[in-house]
């Protein structure tokens, strides 16, 4: 019986701090959180919201226009860009390594300027890069 009583102050001082909590954050920040849920979904009735939230919807969907006009004034690269720069840069570091594994294999008889080839094509991939949209 006592158990009882103990487990019914439990549940109804936990309900009290929720209902707390949720009342403390509607204090803390003004509105309560259905209304900017519904804001950020979009479903609201623009003429039942305070002026506050208008004006963050107002800001939010000039933000989302200018970032899409943004976005339509940019360039991107052919597709094959991206994989012909890291081609570049892997084919340079392999030309290096199989040099310095057997110096006899990419180009016989140039000696250390393979070296000098493998940087180049790992800096024509680096520069490559900074092209890159």
């Amino acid at each position: 019986m006592a158990d009882e009583e103990l487990n019914k102050l439990n549940t109804t001082s936990s309900a009290d701090v929720d209902e707390s909590q949720n009342s403390s954050k509607e204090d803390l920040y003004g509105v309560p959180m259905e209304q900017v849920e519904a804001v950020l979904n979009a479903t609201a009735d623009k003429e039942s919201l305070s002026p506050q939230i208008q004006r963050m919807m107002k800001r939010q969907e000039e933000n989302t226009r200018r970032v899409e006009e943004s976005i339509k004034g940019t360039k991107a690269n052919a597709g094959w860009f991206v994989p012909l720069f890291c081609t570049l840069m892997i084919v340079g570091l392999f030309w290096a390594v199989i040099y310095y594994l057997n110096p006899a294999l990419p180009i016989p008889g140039i000696g250390a300027f393979n070296l000098l080839i493998a940087a180049c094509l790992v800096m024509a991939g680096f520069l490559m890069t900074m092209c890159w949209r």
